[in-house]
């Protein structure tokens, strides 16, 4: 009797601990303004001159950041910026001569010249509409620049301005000069008979006219583009040619997101997107050929395998599939330095394939480089998706150019020649490459790289040619890089896992140290030891090795429960060694791991850092691999850190909504509660531009949107879920949650419950939201998963 009492009353003891577990964290603190963390410096910028690092800061805690500089002779004296000097500083965007001693840009629509070396600027045009795009033409003696859709060149020696293009909206039809009535002309003829000051003015007008077309010599012919809009106007270096593209709207029905708390009072409709597989605005690439005085279109038609049909169609025999020429999207061209020749990137608009391609600018014909085919879709690092053509350059010998290729499995650096087509890898192993750029003197290329492990980023050089990377950057985490003009210094943005971005500067040298800038938490931040969170594998059912992020908590809080967070974003990396976009959630992880809880967050198929087979590895079936990831992590948990497999929980955001909202509809043996935040239920309500990637479009390929979508699934509920949801949301949809709780009601599931935020978009900005979220979902998991 004595042992049993004592059993009872060690196992009584040992419940009241794990009910009274604590913690220094709450969820009002956490979810606070993240001010309160202290200030941290972000959209760091060099001035022209090398001397000082500008970023955005706000240690005066003022209702937004403002600008601060440092200067490279005392990184320690960080001082605000003011407005009058804020407002002579150069632009970021615009380009440099040869010799990076002259500046062009625009400020205020106006163009502008400035002097590096006499530090002078210098105003060169005010015209009548707002001046973009300047750049230097070959001989730097004049610069191209783009106004009201058309191309023109100002001469630096003369002041003279030259129209290259006159590119018209509408058709020829409607600028012809209207045609009078017989009442109009009849009028008019009467006043020029009866009032001789209106005959004189008249006269006048048609004797200007006469001479001014008599002595202005020839004009640009007038290009119409039949209602279609103009984009990237761009002068060859040479000035010879000026490309752009024409695109056509989409006809796509776009939707609408009621906003029930306007300032008017009204119920105001928010214009939002289409919906996937929509009408798709198309895009041709044009060529202006000035010295024929003539526009033709770039030819793509014959670009090899244009017509392929990608292999999910054998899913659908019934279907017959027209092998016809797919609709592309065209970007550049990028000329060569000396302006003879032009590359140009070359997407399908269903997602498959990617080409390289020499243009040739007499005829607009396109000689396809180097092809790549991808049965998922063309995307990856420096690759870039439907709305950008990637990483791409010259170097200076006017032959070879540089791009990143998914070819070898991950994302790295390639050099190809343009003549003999012959292709170098310049970087290789399973890591992945980030922003590669040309050093000034174009000897060297800067690059970013995965390759010291998946989790940190480093800042490195290599020959341009290729050979061995030297590693700029030594601190454990994400080196941020910013090149000072002259490429002397480094502005480093660096952050660990638990600690937010600072700044730091080092010389460009690998002995060099790093000299930290700011120091921006606050006392109340630092007052609490933030976890390092450890890096684990596991392996799941196809024998994958799955990286995750581990917190556990004492043996003494240990209360055999666990949590499972889903991040979102689909193709993003939230495994690594730097301080996390999910900050919010981190916080909640500690204070989860001091409550007892064991918190996994998983890289899942599909995220970003671990190259193109991770990457893809959810096509055609979001909700499959992804998923068993998660459940994968649990049977980890259970195994290797003791977690009860009763007691299991999972949550995320937006695409982490989703998953959460497939676990617990399929996987409920796996996940007792689970709480799907702005999640997409029905993949077809999602947009085109992210989900056709991924699986393809529902008029082609319904199958996999059935298996993708929660709510086909919806009968699959046992646990308990919470879902909370923005309702002026306009990139996933309010509607989403309200159709699946309409099924919900339908399928009589009574063990769920639904969190309406009425002024919230997809990403929350108030804190008073995020608390009374964060609150509801530690409550899910305090009720439901703690005995």
């Amino acid at each position: 009797m004595t042992n049993k009492y004592f059993l009872f009353i060690l196992a009584f003891l040992s419940l009241q601990v794990i009910h009274a577990q604590t913690s220094d964290l709450t969820v009002e603190k956490i979810m606070q303004d993240p001010s309160w963390m202290g200030t941290f410096p972000s959209n760091i910028t060099w001035g022209p001159n090398n001397d000082y690092i500008y970023f955005d800061y706000n240690p005066d805690k003022n209702p937004s950041d403002s600008l601060y500089r440092v200067s490279i002779e005392n990184p320690k004296q960080i001082k605000k910026v003011s407005w009058q000097e804020e407002n002579k500083l150069l632009p970021s965007s615009g380009d440099f001569n040869k010799a990076r001693n002259m500046k062009v840009y625009t400020r205020d629509g106006d163009l502008y010249l400035y002097k590096l070396e006499k530090q002078e600027e210098q105003k060169l045009l005010e015209l009548n509409g707002s001046i973009s795009n300047p750049q230097f033409l070959n001989d730097e003696t004049r610069l191209s620049f783009i106004l009201a859709d058309n191309a023109f060149v100002f001469d630096l020696e003369s002041g003279g301005i030259k129209k290259l293009t006159n590119i018209n909206s509408g058709t020829k039809e409607e600028k012809k000069e209207k045609e009078l009535s017989a009442q109009e002309q009849w009028l008019q003829d009467e006043n020029l008979e009866l009032l001789e000051e209106v005959r004189k003015r008249h006269e006048n007008k048609k004797s200007q006219k006469t001479y001014r077309d008599l002595t202005a010599g020839p004009k640009p012919f007038t290009f119409y583009t039949g209602g279609k809009q103009v984009r990237n106007l761009t002068v060859s270096p040479t000035g010879n040619y000026v490309t752009f593209q024409l695109i056509s709207s989409t006809d796509a029905k776009d939707t609408g997101v009621p906003d029930y708390t306007d300032l008017s009072g009204f119920t105001v409709n928010l214009p939002a997107r289409s919906k996937v597989g929509g009408g798709q605005t198309t895009m041709e690439a044009m060529i202006y050929n000035l010295e024929k005085d003539t526009v033709y279109q770039v030819r793509t038609e014959n670009l090899p395998g244009i017509k392929d049909l990608p292999d999910y169609v054998q899913d659908y025999p019934e279907k017959v599939w027209a092998e016809e020429v797919r609709e592309v999207y065209s970007y550049g061209p990028w000329f060569s330095n000396d302006g003879k020749k032009a590359v140009m990137v070359i997407r399908s608009q269903d997602n498959k394939d990617r080409w390289i391609a020499r243009l040739d600018l007499e005829t607009g014909e396109l000689k396809s480089l180097d092809r790549q085919r991808d049965e998922a879709w063309i995307a990856g690092p420096g690759i870039g998706y439907s709305w950008s053509g990637g990483d791409i350059g010259w170097l200076n010998d006017n032959e070879n150019i540089y791009f990143q290729s998914e070819e070898s499995g991950y994302s790295h650096l390639y050099l190809l020649n343009v003549n003999s087509g012959k292709k170098k890898q310049l970087t290789k192993g399973d890591f992945e490459v980030f922003d590669p750029k040309l050093s000034n003197d174009g000897k060297t290329f800067y690059l970013t790289t995965s390759k010291v492990h998946s989790g940190e980023r480093h800042f490195y050089k290599m020959p341009v040619r290729g050979g061995k990377m030297q590693q700029l950057t030594s601190l454990t985490g994400n080196n941020e890089v910013n090149l000072s003009p002259n490429e002397k210094y480094m502005a480093i943005r660096y952050s660990y896992s638990n600690k937010p971005w600072e700044l730091y500067v080092k010389e460009t040298s690998a002995e060099a140290q790093a000299k930290q800038v700011t120091s921006g938490q606050s006392p109340e931040f630092k007052n609490y030891n933030w976890r390092d969170p450890q890096l684990v594998k596991f392996k799941a059912e196809d024998g994958a090795m799955v990286p995750a992020r581990l917190y556990k908590p004492t043996q003494e809080a240990k209360n055999g429960a666990a949590v499972v967070f889903v991040h979102g974003a689909g193709y993003l990396q939230n495994v690594h060694k730097w301080w996390s976009s999910y900050f919010r959630e981190y916080m909640f992880h500690n204070l989860l791991t001091d409550l007892g809880y064991t918190v996994l967050d998983i890289d899942y198929r599909g995220s970003a850092g671990y190259g193109r087979d991770w990457r893809t590895g959810i096509y055609r079936h979001m909700g499959g691999k992804d998923l068993s990831d998660q459940v994968d992590g649990v049977k980890y948990l259970i195994a290797e850190h003791g977690v009860d497999p009763e007691k299991v929980g999972i949550y995320g955001g937006s695409y982490g909504g989703f998953i959460t909202l497939m676990a617990m509809f399929t996987e409920a043996e796996s996940f007792e509660s689970g709480a799907a935040l702005r999640s997409v239920t029905d993949w077809a309500h999602y947009n085109h531009g992210y989900t056709s990637n991924i699986l393809n479009e529902p008029v082609n390929d319904p199958l996999a949107y059935r298996r993708s979508s929660p709510i086909y699934f919806a009968e699959g509920l046992e646990g308990n879920l919470l879902i909370a949801h923005g309702m002026i949301d306009i990139n996933v949809h309010f509607q989403d949650v309200v159709r699946l709780a309409q099924r919900l009601i339908e399928l009589e599931k009574d063990n769920w419950e639904m969190a309406v935020y009425p002024v919230e978009d997809h990403g929350f900005t108030q804190p008073s939201s995020w608390t009374d979220e964060y609150k509801r979902i530690l409550k899910l998991f305090n009720e439901t998963l703690i005995d």
